[in-house]
């Protein structure tokens, strides 16, 4: 019999100073048997930074057709294409054939730099491209915020993000590695 995902369902309050954007999000999040608690915490995260109100969470890690997360216009066409991980140049190909904007968000920090040494001659012909780097700071502990009902508040200034519980607070940090012209 095969394993079903583990629903979780998370309030999230975005206050995003960058881009002056203030939301309460009301999220479900499908977790895939083989998807960690760390990689379920990164995928709500990459929501947070491209947060909209068309912008969902898609069968992800069940599908090879569909990215993480996505934004469809209202003819079907995909407006934004994110991704997590270290894509093949097939999969980069891909998500940037049928997307207007694909984002793509590393966070395994050494297997991240081994795999931009790989792809770092394939990115930059794809001008609707952008890369990511996410990291905790501190040695703090993001998979103890994922909970089956979470709560968090995000604040998000310059390159730093700043998640918090009731219980705790971490700090984060994203580095563009490539940015979209």
């Amino acid at each position: 019999m095969a394993l079903k995902a583990t629903i979780h369902k998370a309030k999230l309050s975005i206050a995003n100073l960058n881009l002056h954007h203030y939301q309460d999000y009301q999220l479900t999040l499908a977790k895939h048997p083989s998807e960690t608690d760390l990689r379920l915490m990164y995928r709500l995260i990459a929501f947070a930074l491209h947060s909209h109100e068309e912008l969902e969470f898609t069968k992800g890690l069940s599908t090879d057709s569909e990215p993480d997360l996505w934004k469809l216009n209202y003819d079907g066409s995909i407006d934004h294409w994110i991704e997590l991980g270290h894509l093949d140049e097939r999969r980069i190909r891909q998500a940037c054939g049928r997307a207007k904007m694909v984002s793509v968000f590393t966070y395994q920090n050494q297997m991240s730099l081994n795999w931009f040494e790989e792809v770092k001659n394939i990115v930059p012909r794809f001008d609707h491209l952008n890369v990511t780097h996410l990291s905790v700071l501190d040695g703090q502990d993001l998979e103890a915020f994922a909970e089956r009902g979470m709560n968090l508040g995000l604040t998000i200034e310059d390159d730093e993000i700043w998640l918090s519980n009731d219980n705790a607070r971490i700090h984060l940090e994203f580095k563009k590695v490539k940015t979209a012209k």
